[in-house]
């Protein structure tokens, strides 16, 4: 980066001065949301609470500090773990932080002073009122700025402001062991970094001694180890990390192989008996684990990919062929692996630098860990994101004229911080400050489009989230060349002019590719080309400040701290959640999106009622009462029964691609079934629809995913044998057994299940009888008998039957005639419940979520479930559903079993009766949800990459 440095002090000179040569005025600011004579503290009413935070697991308290004051209207949640995470000071010491006004003006005062000593106010008035403004939108939940900005903004420590970093790597020993270290103290203050690691030669070429070079997987390895030893020296997190190696690197192969192998190791490892769960103490014998990979794919080879051509993966040294390769089988064998393992993404090269602003200046190779950040070498971002659902005007409409204010306040703030930011290296520091990446974004777009009436998956929602991102980029670059006219443009602008001038247009024309008939996306997509419009007018006077103003960041913990839905561009993860409530305990809420989608749909409130304490109940809203057939796609999810497809996301991320500076964190989630040729048709998708990065993740694909289970205390105490049986014996039943009979009804069709038992009671053989003698159906019903039967004779645990064939959804499906089972899925769905029901400890039913009526019953009375005998009680469950309403019924099955339900993944499952493949917490034990490319903890808000 030693070219920007002499257009370095030009850049500074000229912000000293306006083109007349007279002083700079500052920038006006005016009133919006506050009201002057009064602070925005004096206008929400304030409470006392107590933050507690406990290991779900083992009851252990994390972390406790009582007495601390939020407003009435933030959640037990987002106060949670605002205390916990961003309040400064030692916890029991009078210099720690108690209130969330201090948490504010420790950052806000911080920033407006910055304001003032760097000339970004015209006046103090102005200075004053932008520090009003921007603590109500903090305050009222607004929006937020990144991570590292509450962890040290205001503080004795370092102002770091950053959580996206990228460095470089050169072919050289010095080189490289830079990398490591810088590498190590980006990961020591918990932040995130990605590295190219292309320029290193291959395995495959010769060193200057005349040896053979050791290729840059080698190198992985250290860098690994690094990564993991920093983690396990202290953090509360894995460090986050990417790791990017070009398609025509010689060592291409190796690399896309490297986590796969790995993989393979685990499994026979685990089977071997080792730990090797995430966070086992086993699994750090697995290499490459702390990072993620992805692929830089070109144009060029992506076209060979279509046209079934050869490839050539080229020398290091000297850029000629070493060797070509059919393109396809490698793109196959990438697929390959991401199907295996989840990695390598894959990253569109060309696609990234065609919209680059600075490409004079270098080009861009890496990104973040997460994806969403890409620009030049050794830089960094510092991210903010806005809550779209507080835009949304109960009428429906899209409050533009406030979203667009709000734009400016934030743009403007996160411009000042890089005037007093810290950097971890001074080659980090330069580049930033010398070109101003910004990383603004937003949140809660998919509770937007629900509470809309829109489908995420659908021309309509994904037009409105287009005019959104266009507008907000928009004006973000338009708020840039009016601060590049009060204290000058970035300094690596000069040289990079006509190329920022180029990508600003592209950004204006993609305007005109949007169609819609919605007339609120319309609406704003006219407002948006003409802030474009306006914006690229001053631009071409004054320059801009800042050579990239918005990406799409995952937004864990700060979504937290805003009391989104949603997080980044996601939809709603599901239609119920896991809410805290104050006081403790915690209580199953239908997201509150869904009874505003009823409303703007149409429905009345008794209909919109009914259907929420359907979806309670259910998770879902299929056959939900009242419900029309056409508004089911608008509740959809990225889990549960209804769940979008895997191109349903891709589709969403290429309509707001274009008028993102950076990228898009997402993860585009399969099911188990996925094949690899489906991992190749989203990929290829993904760069002929001009994504710059993407990741797909099938579930179940890593062995070093842990599952929480409900357990009991004796259970954790048992200890566990294991028989080795080197045959299979089949163990008949005698000739006279018990047996019972079962007549059932499933969706009108009905049947017999007639289960027989060794003199021991455990379930033996099972016939199911449906339809008459010689039927297609019956026939197939004889089969599966016989299979079931013989497998449980020759020792396959009922539970494993349980686990695979209940929730399979077909016809006939729906209502019951068994008072334990009310609806079922489809008829195997009803007997291997009914089985379980019968055959099956309490215990291992409870870890199942399958209970008889009369056991629900005594969860809601409070009772002990595993005393009840559903023979012996009757339950009215009219009555008990009259007699209190849903959130009050679950709340007290929640409190009952604290051990069940941990987060909104949990619940997920217990809804689903399947397990939901995401980590556990390494700091709390809860069990995190997706958010973007990354993870996040609902209980302490600890994240697994960028926050």
């Amino acid at each position: 980066m030693s070219e920007s440095v002499d257009t370095a002090a030009t850049g500074r000179r000229a912000a000293k001065r306006s083109k007349n040569g007279s002083a700079p005025k500052g920038l006006p600011v005016e009133r919006v949301w506050t009201t002057e004579g009064t602070h925005p503290y004096d206008e929400v009413t304030w409470e006392r609470r107590d933050v507690v935070m406990t290991n779900w697991r083992d009851g252990t308290v994390n972390f406790e500090q009582r007495g601390v004051e939020f407003p009435g209207f933030w959640s037990v949640n987002a106060t949670n773990i605002v205390t916990s995470k961003y309040f400064r000071g030692a916890v029991g010491t009078d210099g720690r932080e108690w209130s969330l006004k201090q948490l504010i003006d420790r950052v806000v005062k911080t920033y407006r002073k910055a304001g003032e000593e760097n000339g970004y106010f015209g006046t103090a008035d102005d200075a004053q009122i932008f520090e009003e403004e921007l603590t109500w939108l903090l305050l009222h939940q607004y929006f937020s700025f990144n991570s590292p900005v509450w962890f040290n903004v205001g503080t004795p420590s370092p102002a770091q402001v950053s959580a996206c970093f990228i460095l470089s790597v050169d072919d050289s020993m010095d080189s490289i062991l830079d990398w490591y270290k810088e590498e190590g103290l980006i990961f020591k203050g918990g932040s995130g970094s990605g590295v190219n690691l292309s320029n290193i030669r291959s395995s495959k070429e010769l060193l200057s001694s005349g040896g053979n070079a050791s290729g840059p997987v080698s190198f992985m390895r250290g860098a690994d180890a690094s990564a993991g030893t920093i983690k396990s020296g202290g953090a509360t997190r894995r460090a986050a990390k990417m790791v990017i190696l070009d398609v025509d690197h010689p060592d291409i192969e190796e690399f896309i192989d490297t986590k796969a192998r790995e993989e393979d190791k685990i499994r026979a490892l685990r089977d071997a008996g080792f730990d090797m769960d995430l966070g086992g103490k086993d699994i750090v014998s697995v290499q490459y684990q702390n990072a993620n990979n992805s692929v830089r794919v070109s144009d060029e080879f992506m076209t060979a990919v279509e046209n079934g051509t050869e490839f050539g993966l080229r020398s290091r040294l000297d850029g000629s062929v070493i060797e070509n390769v059919d393109a396809k089988s490698l793109f196959r064998k990438m697929a390959q692996a991401a199907w295996e393992c989840a990695d390598p993404g894959i990253q569109y090269d060309d696609t990234i630098n065609d919209w680059h602003t600075n490409p004079e200046t270098g080009r861009i190779t890496a990104s973040n860990p997460c994806s969403e950040y890409l620009s030049l070498d050794n830089s960094s971002c510092n991210l903010a994101s806005l809550n779209l659902l507080k835009f949304l005007n109960e009428d429906g409409s899209f409050d533009t004229e406030r979203f667009v204010k709000a734009v400016e306040f934030v743009i403007t703030a996160m411009e000042i911080s890089i005037s007093f930011a810290d950097f971890p290296t001074e080659k980090i520091g330069e580049t930033t400050r010398d070109y101003r990446q910004l990383g603004i974004g937003y949140a809660n777009l998919g509770a937007l489009l629900m509470a809309s009436g829109m489908a995420y998956d659908s021309d309509d929602g994904r037009a409105l989230a287009a005019a959104i991102t266009a507008i907000m980029t928009g004006v973000s670059y338009r708020r840039s060349a009016e601060i590049a006219g009060v204290v000058g443009p970035y300094a690596g602008y000069a040289r990079n002019a006509q190329a920022h001038q180029r990508v600003m247009r592209k950004h204006a024309a993609a305007i005109d590719e949007v169609t819609t008939t919605s007339p609120l996306a319309k609406s704003i997509l006219a407002l948006a080309a003409a802030e474009w419009r306006n914006g690229n007018q001053i631009g071409e006077r004054n320059g801009w400040r800042n050579a990239q103003a918005s990406v799409i960041a995952p937004t864990g913990t700060i979504g937290f701290m805003m009391d989104c839905d949603t997080t980044g561009i996601e939809p709603d993860l599901a239609l119920v959640k896991f809410k805290k409530l104050v006081g403790g305990g915690s209580m199953q809420i239908v997201n509150q999106t869904v009874p505003r989608a009823l409303k703007t749909l149409g429905y009345t409130e008794e209909t919109t009622e009914a259907i929420v304490e359907y979806i309670a109940e259910n998770g879902h809203v299929v056959d939900a009462p009242g419900l029309r057939q056409e508004h089911y796609s608008v509740f959809d999810c990225a889990m549960g029964e209804r769940s979008i497809s895997p191109m349903g996301h891709v589709r969403m991320m290429a309509a707001a691609q274009p008028w993102v500076s950076g990228a898009i964190s997402k993860t585009v989630n399969v099911p188990e079934s996925a094949t690899v040729e489906d991992f190749e048709r989203i990929y290829f998708e993904g760069w002929k629809q001009g994504l710059k990065a993407l990741a797909v993740y099938r579930e179940n694909s890593k062995v070093g995913q842990p599952l929480s289970v409900a357990k009991s205390s004796d259970d954790k105490a048992e200890t566990k044998t294991v028989e080795v049986e080197y045959k299979p014996v089949r163990k008949r039943l005698p000739k006279k057994r018990p047996s019972q009979t079962v007549s059932f009804s499933v969706g009108g069709a009905e049947g017999y299940m007639t289960a027989s038992s060794y003199p021991d009671n455990g379930l033996g053989e099972v016939f199911f009888k449906m339809s008459k003698q010689g039927s297609t159906l019956a026939g197939i019903m004889d089969a599966f008998s016989v299979a079931i039967s013989i497998a449980l004779q020759y020792g396959v645990p009922l539970e494993k039957y349980v686990e695979k064939f209940t929730n399979m959804r077909f016809e006939p499906a729906g209502m019951t005639d068994d008072p334990d089972i009310r609806m079922a899925a489809s008829v195997v769905d009803y007997l291997f419940r009914r089985l379980a029901l019968d055959y099956l400890p309490y215990q291992t039913r409870a870890d199942l979520g399958i209970l008889t009526a009369a056991e629900r019953a005594a969860e809601v009375r409070g009772e002990d479930p595993a005393s009840v005998h559903s023979e012996e009680d009757e339950v009215d469950f009219a009555a008990l559903a009259s007699s209190a309403p849903i959130e009050k019924v679950v709340e007290k099955l929640v409190e009952q079993s604290p051990q069940v339900i941990g987060s909104s993944t949990e619940l997920l499952e217990r809804v689903q009766g399947k397990a939901a493949d995401a980590p556990l917490c390494m700091t709390c034990g809860t069990k995190m949800r997706p958010a973007g490319s990354c993870y996040v903890c609902e209980g302490c808000g600890s994240t697994s990459g960028c926050s």
